[in-house]
C-alpha cells in the first residue's frame, strides 16, 4: 500500500514538472487563471508556472495579446527608412 502511495506522489510530481516546464505558455496561463479562480495565490502560482504575475487573471495587463508601442515604433521607423536593411546579415570571414 505504501508503495502505491509513493508511486502516485512521484507520478504527480512528474506531471506537475511537465506542466510547469513543457506546456505552451497559453495553456500555462489558462491553468494559472483556473487556479486563481479557485482561490490560490496568484503570485505563487504564476511563479510556479513561469508566467507573469498579472497573466491569467483576465485583466489583460500582461501585454500578451497586444503589441508594445515601442516595438511598433521601431518597426515603423525601420520600414520608413530605405537605407536600413529589413533583415540582418551575418558576414562570415573565412581565414585560410
Amino acid at each position: 500500500m505504501w508503495q502505491q502511495i509513493l508511486v502516485a506522489l512521484i507520478v504527480a510530481a512528474a506531471v506537475l514538472h511537465f506542466c510547469t516546464k513543457y506546456l505552451p505558455a497559453a495553456w500555462r496561463q489558462q491553468i494559472v487563471y483556473f487556479l486563481v479562480k479557485r482561490g490560490y495565490d496568484q503570485e505563487k502560482v504564476s511563479k510556479l508556472f513561469n508566467t507573469k504575475s498579472s497573466c491569467g487573471d483576465g485583466c489583460s495587463s500582461c501585454g500578451s495579446c497586444e503589441t508594445t508601442p515601442a516595438a511598433s515604433t521601431d518597426a515603423a521607423a525601420s520600414a520608413s527608412s530605405p537605407s536600413t536593411p529589413l533583415k540582418r546579415v551575418i558576414k562570415l570571414h573565412v581565414q585560410r
